[in-house]
């Protein structure tokens, strides 16, 4: 009989949460840690052991999937976990955490004798909670059988970019896609609070666009999620922003400027001076007004 893959999952936020129930469902022995132990209680009726520790929640797993904020508060978490790693174990590192980080987390793999997979997720909560994100990750070949259960509960597909993780291959391309997105969702923003403005019905810009080349399936759920007022975070205004700013630091790392990036940072951080840091970033849109 085939070993149970043991998984630890060190976060449990919007991301994190549902991977671990999604991991539990697969079958796999899940345990779970988060800094804010109240938030991942719900998951032990799920089949996941919650555990106080890092240490506790790493200790003799086979795979490691670290799904936290962002790169520093994934290598002191991993610093936390040290006592409990085991040496060979496969280190899954789904965080956006921004290219200046990837150096830190791999060399700290390296002294722990850990397989580092550099392996971010496209998706928001409803993939993460049907299992259907698409992970990009790097890292070598010995180490996608293994790892293989875990992506399969979390994702629809798993795209391998390259054979080394060391080198931030999937890192990058996630900023490309974020880059993308955090466009789309200005976009968005801006149109339905200049359509407020202009006094125009956003229906009626709905009906002009309709299955045009214009016409976008996203640009209609997050102008929906605005104009119903339900945002819920899938993705929060404060992550969104912090991703906007690793997406600006990495251009300026290769000489190019994206200003349209650097602008909406800027949105979102009004956004969060005016109370929406933890509501979709489709809230994005308050930053449109001064009042």
């Amino acid at each position: 009989m085939a070993e149970t893959t043991s998984v630890a999952v060190l976060g449990t936020g919007i991301m994190g949460a549902a991977m671990a129930r999604n991991l539990a469902k697969a079958g796999l022995d899940v345990r779970a840690w988060n800094r804010t132990r109240a938030k991942a209680e719900p998951l032990a009726a799920d089949g996941v052991r919650v555990v106080d520790t890092p240490a506790e929640a790493v200790r003799d797993a086979k795979v490691v999937l670290t799904i936290l904020y962002d790169g520093p508060a994934v290598l002191e978490t991993m610093r936390d976990a040290a006592p409990g790693l085991r040496p060979g174990a496969v280190w899954a590192q789904a965080t956006t955490a921004g290219l200046d980080a990837i150096g830190p987390l791999a060399d700290f793999a390296r002294q722990h004798d850990l397989i580092f997979l550099d392996s971010p997720v496209l998706g928001t909560r409803q993939p993460a909670e049907n299992g259907q994100l698409v992970i990009l990750a790097a890292g070598p070949e010995e180490a996608r059988a293994a790892v293989a259960p875990v992506f399969d509960a979390i994702g629809s597909r798993t795209n391998w970019v390259a054979d080394d993780g060391s080198t931030g291959a999937a890192t990058r391309l996630k900023l490309v896609c974020n880059s993308w997105v955090l466009v789309l969702t200005h976009g968005t923003a801006e149109a339905v609070a200049l359509a407020k403005g202009l006094g125009v019905d956003f229906q009626a810009f709905l009906d002009a666009i309709d299955g045009g080349p214009l016409d976008n399936a996203y640009m209609r759920a997050k102008s929906a999620a605005i104009l119903s007022g339900n945002l819920e975070p899938s993705f929060s205004v404060k992550t969104a922003e912090k991703d906007a700013r690793l997406i600006v630091s990495a251009g300026e790392s290769v000489g190019v400027r994206l200003d349209v990036a650097a602008a909406g940072a800027e949105r979102f951080r009004r956004a969060v001076e005016k109370g929406h840091g933890d509501e979709d970033m489709a809230a994005t849109y308050f930053a449109s007004f001064d009042d």
